[in-house]
């Protein structure tokens, strides 16, 4: 027999350092690998089937909602990045220079691109003549270039996979429509297919996109009691098609300007994955977005029958629409235990000759580690069934999680005392609408304002800062 791989490496505990136990998940179970450009990652096949997964999903809800893929250049000439202002202040500190072509200098810098409202506005203003032309409702999938100056997988790097949503639309209720029904598309996909629940809202106007009128975003909570922002979805009036001279003539052959929408979802998603699923042993994928959703294991393969069994099991789960892998290698069946547990296969299944004779096998669950003897005679049925189980387990995990991390303080001084009892979360606190007040929480308690949830409630009368008058709540927290 050939000598036995070493079994999966301890890691680090979530409760001992955060931090460093989603760099050991990153790397053992297989996501990525570091490269010699600092701040860019490899995605090794394991995390780039997690994403293909999610491009996928987000794909089919995006054209059912009408919505076609296109593809923009990568490189951005300077002078029509600096065509809208605000954006282009916005994206200065991240924008990546290209001043050579070959050996020759560039007559224009380009820049690689950070995001693509400037090529989709140049692109709009070729081809939007007539109110008929609209909307024009485009995606793009593709890497942007940020230059950050601290990286973290899939969190923040230099280079990251993502789409961008990029409409256009006659009126501004006909774009605010679509950039709030593109929100409630995010969050119906992060509560359905990664089983995360989020809170839907609005950014404050210091915290919106460069160049945008109205910014809205879901707000997920991670294990540690921090908040990712999943997704966003812009609101941009006609600033940019005033700027780059997108004009359109109405029904009543009047010239306007047509209003236009951004939003867009990254890889930041499989980290939100890892922190609000995984534990001690490794990733918790969500069955929709998982590479394998039901590993095989055969015990005591070498004996008559065995792996000739864990074949046929493997094709009928296969013919039931599952995504199936059969492990029939030499490493041993607890190497292999660990080794699937470290990458988050929902389920295992367990077929060894027992089971055979007494025709059923042993199916886990990898939140719960729960077994369950099924009946090789119904399967397909059962297999589906605790998937749903696992599924709904892993989201109301999470939700308890929300729960018992959101507190609702009246001061600052309640701030810091949640905290520091409780550990980080959601605060929900009432706020004036003063930036100053908006910054000074920060400064006090190191909570950063999260969104407006659209769902509002009155938890005080007065500002959590100034103790003034306040209508608005405001979800506030520490932020990857």
């Amino acid at each position: 027999m050939a000598k036995e791989k070493k079994l999966v490496s301890e890691i680090t505990s979530r409760d001992v350092d955060f931090a460093k136990w989603y760099t050991d998940i990153v790397k053992k179970a297989e996501l990525i690998e570091y490269s010699s450009v600092k701040g860019c990652l490899v995605i090794r096949p394991y995390g780039y089937a997690i994403w293909e997964n999610i491009q996928r999903l987000l794909d089919k809800r995006f054209k059912d909602t009408g919505h076609e893929n296109v593809y923009m250049p990568m490189f951005i000439p300077e002078g029509l990045l600096n065509r809208e202002k605000d954006h282009v202040v916005g994206f200065a500190p991240e924008v990546a220079w290209v001043t050579h072509g070959g050996s020759e200098p560039l007559t224009e810098r380009m820049c690689v691109r950070p995001t693509s409202e400037c090529l989709f506005c140049e692109h709009y203003a070729n081809i939007i003549t007539s109110y008929r032309d609209l909307p024009k409702l485009y995606n793009q999938w593709c890497s942007v270039v940020r230059w950050e100056k601290t990286t973290r997988p899939f969190l923040r790097s230099r280079e990251f996979l993502w789409q961008e949503g990029h409409t256009v639309h006659a009126t501004a209720q006909e774009a605010i429509a679509e950039t709030e029904k593109m929100l409630d598309v995010y969050a119906d996909f992060c509560a359905e297919d990664l089983n995360m629940p989020v809170i839907k809202g609005k950014k404050t106007e210091s915290d919106k996109f460069a160049g945008a009128v109205s910014t809205y975003c879901i707000e997920a909570l991670m294990h540690d009691g921090q908040a990712l922002q999943a997704g966003t979805s812009h609101y941009f009036g006609d600033g940019f098609a005033k700027a780059f001279d997108i004009t359109f003539t109405d029904k009543d052959n009047t010239v306007q300007h047509p209003h236009q929408t951004s939003w867009g979802v990254s890889t930041r998603l499989i980290g939100g994955i890892i922190m609000a699923h995984g534990d001690d042993s490794g990733l918790v994928l969500p069955p929709n977005v998982a590479p394998v959703q039901i590993v095989i294991i055969p015990v005591a393969q070498h004996k008559e029958g065995v792996l000739d069994k864990a074949n046929e099991l493997k094709q009928r789960l296969v013919n039931a629409g599952l995504r199936v892998k059969l492990d029939d290698s030499d490493n041993s069946a607890g190497w292999k235990f660990a080794e699937y547990e470290m990458k988050g296969v929902p389920l295992r299944l367990e077929i060894g000759p027992k089971d055979i004779e007494a025709n059923q096998c042993v199916i886990v669950r990898r939140d719960t580690r729960e077994k369950s003897f099924i009946g090789l005679d119904n399967l397909e049925q059962s297999a589906n069934e605790l998937m749903a189980a696992l599924t709904q387990g892993i989201y109301d995990k999470c939700e308890a999680n929300i729960a018992a991390r959101t507190y609702t303080c009246c001061n600052t001084d309640e701030i810091i005392d949640a905290l520091s009892k409780n550990g980080d979360g959601f605060v929900k606190a009432m706020w004036c609408g003063d930036e100053a007040c908006e910054d000074a929480v920060k400064e006090r308690t190191g909570v950063g304002s999260r969104c407006i949830p659209f769902a509002q409630e009155r938890v005080s009368d007065v500002c959590v800062c100034c103790g003034k008058p306040a209508d608005v709540l405001l979800y506030w927290g520490k932020a990857y």
